[in-house]
C-alpha cells in the first residue's frame, strides 16, 4: 500500500486517538482522585508498550547517548509529560471538547512557526499566502468549535 495512504490513515487514527486518550485518562484521573497518577498509570503503560515494540522490532541499542545528538532533541519527553498532566487535570474541568481545541489551536501556531523557519531541524516550508488563509480557516473552525452559546 502506498505511502500517500498508510501515513495519512495512521496519523487520522492518532489523531482519533489524542481525544479518546485525553477522555479516558482524565476520567482515570478523576477516579483515582490525583490527574498526576492517572498520567504515571498512563505513562507506565506507554512505556511497557514502547519496550515490547522496541524488543520485537529492533532490539535494545546501547547507545541511546550519544555525543553527536544535541543535548535538546531528549526534552521531548518534557513536552509530553506537560501535555498529558495539563489535559488530564484541565478536561473534567473545561471540557473534552474544549481542551482539545485549544491543544489543537497551539498544534496550529507551532506548526505555523516551526514550517516557517525550519525550527528545530525540520525541513523549511515558507507560509504563503495559501497557507496563511488555510491556516486562519482552520483557526476560525476551532474557536466556532469551542463557541457556546450564552
Amino acid at each position: 500500500m502506498p505511502s500517500s495512504i498508510i501515513y495519512p490513515s495512521l496519523m487520522l487514527m492518532a489523531g482519533i486517538g489524542i481525544p479518546v486518550m485525553a477522555t479516558l485518562n482524565s476520567s482515570l484521573g478523576v477516579k483515582l482522585g490525583s490527574s498526576a497518577l492517572a498520567t504515571t498509570v498512563l505513562f507506565f503503560v506507554g512505556l511497557l508498550i514502547s519496550v515490547i515494540y522496541l524488543l520485537k522490532t529492533e532490539g535494545f541499542n546501547a547507545s541511546i547517548f550519544q555525543k553527536e545528538i544535541s543535548w535538546y532533541l531528549y526534552l521531548g519527553g518534557i513536552l509530553v509529560a506537560f501535555y498529558i498532566l495539563s489535559v488530564t487535570w484541565v478536561s473534567p474541568k473545561f471540557g473534552v471538547g474544549n481542551t482539545i481545541s485549544f491543544v489543537l489551536l497551539g498544534q496550529l501556531i507551532a506548526i505555523a512557526a516551526i514550517d516557517h523557519f525550519g525550527l528545530l531541524g525540520a525541513q523549511q516550508n515558507s507560509l504563503d499566502i495559501k497557507r496563511l488563509i488555510g491556516l486562519a480557516m482552520m483557526i476560525i473552525g476551532v474557536l466556532f468549535v469551542v463557541k457556546r452559546n450564552s
